[in-house]
């Protein structure tokens, strides 16, 4: 059973359908938290959401628990990869990810109850976008970034 990418597979990149994978179970649970409002229980789904990113941060997505069961139960159903992505950019779109969600569940706890809901589901656009359509926001804003950094000419 595979459970996390190697340090080769790390180098070679990822395979773009995990991000995606893991993006449509995020939105699950971030319905669930829109669904659960301002409750115990919103403010818990919140958190297990906002610690799902902190791990994307830290480990990159493939080492997220999303990535690990689409390493373990869904890639090994499937063909090879035709193509990889470079792993930056997904990990920048957890960042994405963690600020905003964060920013809900810190407010949340303080009793700004209605910002669970917000801030779930301003995070729920991005991860339909992406589960959906392949649309990663915050790997575009990456991308943007690297674009309007200035060169460094010889």
């Amino acid at each position: 059973m595979t459970t996390a990418p190697d340090a080769t597979e790390r180098a070679a990149g990822i395979d773009p359908r995990g991000p995606r994978f893991g993006a449509a179970l995020t939105a699950i649970l971030l319905i669930a938290t829109i669904l659960a409002g301002d409750s115990p229980a919103g403010l818990i789904l919140l958190a297990v959401v906002v610690a799902s990113f902190a791990l994307g941060v830290a480990r990159g997505v493939q080492g997220t628990w999303q990535g690990l069961l689409y390493a373990s139960l869904v890639r090994p159903r499937l063909a090879p990869p035709t193509d990889r992505e470079d792993p930056a950019p997904p990990r920048f779109a957890q960042l994405v990810g963690l600020i905003i969600t964060g920013v809900g569940l810190v407010l949340g706890l303080i009793g700004v109850g209605w910002a669970v809901t917000v801030f779930a589901a301003v995070a729920l656009v991005a991860a339909f976008l992406n589960a959906a359509f392949g649309l990663c926001l915050g790997c575009e804003m990456y991308l943007l970034g690297r674009r309007l950094r200035p060169s460094r000419a010889a």
